[in-house]
């Protein structure tokens, strides 16, 4: 049993977080990502109050963050989720703990309406999605090509909040 908290992301972070960020570009089914950005990079990409990651101590056993969908101010509370667990922390609940977190904590931040574009063969991801409450909505047919040349699917899926923006 892991005796893990869920905090803040810091900067100090990143080491780790880009590290389990690689290993998920690394199975070809969690990013269309094909390297790991600077910190620098993907802090302006990411809602600064909306990033989370699970700590035992000093290790992180994985992480949870948001972004904008679009700078127009009618999305101001519609945000796309990343979810990243690390491999061998996978199946204890971290990444459920993490993103009831994250939903619980946008919603005191004014999202109402979290969205997530998971790739088809990750049915772990999406099953996780759906146990936090997320449901599909559609999918794009062959959005994306990795680097090894095969196309896929993205499975669209869509959590309305029960308490903002109704």
């Amino acid at each position: 049993m892991m005796n893990y908290i869920i905090d803040k992301m810091k900067e100090t972070d990143w080491p780790q977080v880009s590290e389990i960020y690689l290993a998920g570009i690394k199975t070809e089914i969690a990013t269309f990502q094909s390297s790991v950005p600077t910190w620098e990079e993907w802090n302006k990409e990411h809602i600064t109050t909306c990033r989370f990651v699970a700590r035992d101590g000093e290790e992180i056993l994985g992480w949870v963050a948001l972004s904008p969908v679009s700078s127009r101010c009618v999305y101001a509370g519609v945000a796309e989720l990343s979810i990243y667990i690390n491999e061998k922390h996978k199946g204890i609940g971290v990444g459920t703990s993490l993103l009831n977190y994250l939903i619980e904590q946008s919603e005191k931040e004014g999202f109402w309406t979290l969205q997530s574009g998971i790739i088809r063969e990750n049915i772990s991801s999406q099953m996780l999605h759906k146990k936090c409450g997320f449901r599909e909505i559609g999918y794009r047919e062959r959005v994306g090509k990795m680097n090894n040349g095969k196309w896929h699917d993205v499975i669209i899926m869509e959590r309305r909040s029960k308490v903002v923006g109704i």
